[in-house]
């Protein structure tokens, strides 16, 4: 079975191992980049991110995460391949977040863009909204994203700040606001070194008290020493009193600097890979075929032999269908009696040609489908021509009527639907009202009939049939007129 990598998201696996830690090789100087430059650009980078987020009005929480993400990032990931002030941006802007503190990027990149202007001495002047700010923009939002798949979304930062003012309690000093302040500043400023990736904040927090105890002079219990409570040990505090001390002893390049470095160094780099490839391009021309080469020539003549012999294949059967067409011809013998021609055939030649007629007629009703299909084919791409043609002009004088339409005009349209509607409606009710009002009237005609009404009917009756009377006596009189006439 294959094992599998996995991240483990828990609060004591928040320190990293001292393999991956200094004096071992980090990545930036796996790649050539010395380890003074590298401790620079830490501390400018915590520098920066300190700043941005005292402008940004985030709270220290926020500041802590921030630095100690940074380390993280680049212990995994090396100053030549990422920019160190676009870094510093995604962990400011995603501190925030965890701090929920959140704030927007434009503000975090206007802010940056402020700091770099007053480190350099250069007139203050705001970052235009342009090209370049979409792509410093986007190039921030790709740098979180980087940052949380490289930690495997192990963002978590436990601070010490609240353990110094727990011990100190415990000693019972937390009255004295000076001790408190100066171990309080010595915890932010250590958060600028590796420290807190080395050491859990109970030592950090120990090892803050001590130092600023040291340099107020004020005594702590040593025998037995008061850190032992707490679980630190006296090398560990000791290392940590040296990183915090050499802070500020070492006076750091200036910026630009140590940015003309890292790109001479990212320059060297890009040129040496150029050349590598150029060498392995050359090599392979002149050299021996690589062996994908010699597999698709393998794979190209195998086709090339199942296609001659599928070929092959072929011609024999068209041989043995010509072999069977000459033997009917050859068999057939013709015999002319007074004029007339009478055809003999052996059995087995008839056997041969009913096979062949078979193969005619597949044949024939093959070539009429594929008639058919064509004829149907080019019907229908006609049809979709013609259909594509009526859409182009339909959208034409649509377009021509939109653009000739004018406010009477719209008025007169919108009058005509009112009116249409009207009719409509009236229709409705008309149709409505008749067939409502069948039934009773016809209840109504059959019931309550007026006597007048009786008596006119039969008047009227009577009438019709003496003019009825009267027409066919007249009609009888000339059809008796004209039969005289025709006796005569």
């Amino acid at each position: 079975m294959l094992d599998y990598g996995s991240v483990v998201l828990t609060l004591s696996n928040v320190l990293l191992p001292s393999e991956k830690l200094y004096p071992n090789p980090t990545p930036s100087m796996i790649e050539g980049l010395p380890y003074d430059i590298e401790y620079d650009l830490r501390l400018i980078g915590c520098e920066l991110i300190q700043t941005a987020c005292l402008l940004l009005k985030l709270p220290q929480t926020a500041v802590a995460t921030g630095q100690v993400l940074f380390h993280r990032y680049f212990y995994s990931s090396s100053f030549v391949r990422r920019q160190m002030e676009i870094v510093a941006m995604a962990c400011t802007n995603l501190a925030a977040k965890i701090e929920e503190n959140a704030r927007r990027i434009r503000d975090v990149v206007n802010v940056f863009h402020h700091i770099k202007q007053v480190r350099s001495g250069k007139n203050i002047r705001p970052l235009l909204i342009d090209q370049t700010y979409i792509d410093r923009k986007n190039e921030v939002i790709k740098a979180e994203r980087r940052l949380l798949k490289e930690l495997g979304f192990c963002v978590y930062v436990k601070h010490p700040h609240k353990m110094i003012t727990m011990y100190l309690k415990v000693l019972e000093k937390e009255r004295e606001r000076h001790l408190v302040q100066y171990a309080w500043n010595y915890m932010n400023d250590s958060l600028r070194t590796d420290i807190f990736l080395r050491f859990t904040p109970e030592t950090i927090a120990c090892a803050c008290i001590d130092l600023a105890a040291r340099t107020l002079q004020i005594t702590l219990p040593k025998s037995p020493p008061w850190f032992i409570i707490f679980g630190a040990r006296q090398s560990e505090i000791h290392f940590i009193m040296i990183a915090i001390l050499r802070l500020y002893e070492h006076r750091p390049k200036s910026l630009d600097e140590l940015e003309k470095l890292v790109n001479t160094i990212r320059e060297k780099r890009d040129n040496d890979r150029k050349q590598i490839r150029s060498d392995l391009i050359q090599s392979t021309e002149l050299g021996n075929d690589s062996p994908s080469q010699q597999i698709a020539q393998n794979s190209i003549s195998s086709t090339v032999i199942n296609t001659t012999t599928m070929t092959t294949t072929f011609i024999q059967q068209d041989a043995s269908t010509v072999i069977a067409t000459t033997q009917e011809i050859t068999n057939v013998t013709t015999t002319t009696t007074n004029g007339k021609i009478i055809k003999k055939r052996d059995r087995g030649s008839s056997r041969e040609s009913s096979t062949v007629n078979t193969h005619r007629h597949h044949r024939s009703r093959r070539k009429r489908s594929s008639t058919r299909s064509r004829s149907s084919s080019r019907s229908t791409s006609r049809s979709s021509v013609h259909r594509s043609q009526k859409k182009k002009k339909t959208s034409r004088r649509s377009r021509s009527r939109s653009r000739s339409s004018t406010p009477k005009r719209r008025k007169h349209q919108k009058e005509k639907r009112h009116r249409s509607r009207s009719s409509n409606r009236r229709k409705k009710d008309k149709k409505r009202r008749s067939r409502s009002s069948s039934p009773e009237e016809s209840q109504y005609s059959t019931t309550n009939k007026h006597p007048l009404s009786t008596k006119d009917t039969n008047n009227n009756l009577h009438q019709r049939s003496h003019h009825h009377h009267h027409s066919s006596k007249h009609s009888n009189g000339v059809s008796s007129s004209s039969n005289k006439k025709l006796k005569n």
